[in-house]
């Protein structure tokens, strides 16, 4: 088992049996607009720690991201597998370069 997998194993525990103290539990007992906001404050530390902080920053920021989008796909359900099944299948496209999207203009 690798760190992902354990990590997500331990998030599901949480889930299923919440210990007192625990943060995961905290998050889960919150619901999930609190999910989303942790997630979406922990996508702009690691834009923040890429821009302007050191590499050992990134990690930390990247970790911290990771362990909340864990949270967020054990709430609704996502398992590991299904979204490994999901990049397996995308790493089999070929020339699939998206054109960049129109800039957008104000009205």
């Amino acid at each position: 088992m690798n760190e992902f997998e354990a990590l997500y194993e331990t998030i599901l525990d949480r889930k299923k049996n919440p210990e007192e103290g625990s943060y995961t539990a905290y998050l889960f007992d919150k619901g999930l607009e609190k999910i989303l906001k942790k997630v979406g404050e922990e996508n702009t530390e690691v834009i923040i720690a890429a821009l302007s902080q050191t590499n050992t920053d990134l990690v930390n920021e990247l970790g911290d991201l990771f362990y909340h989008v864990f949270v967020l796909m054990a709430k609704k359900g996502v398992s590991l597998q299904e979204v490994e099944e999901e990049l397996a299948r995308r790493s089999k496209k070929k020339h699939n370069l998206k054109a960049e999207r129109k800039p957008i203009t104000n009205l």
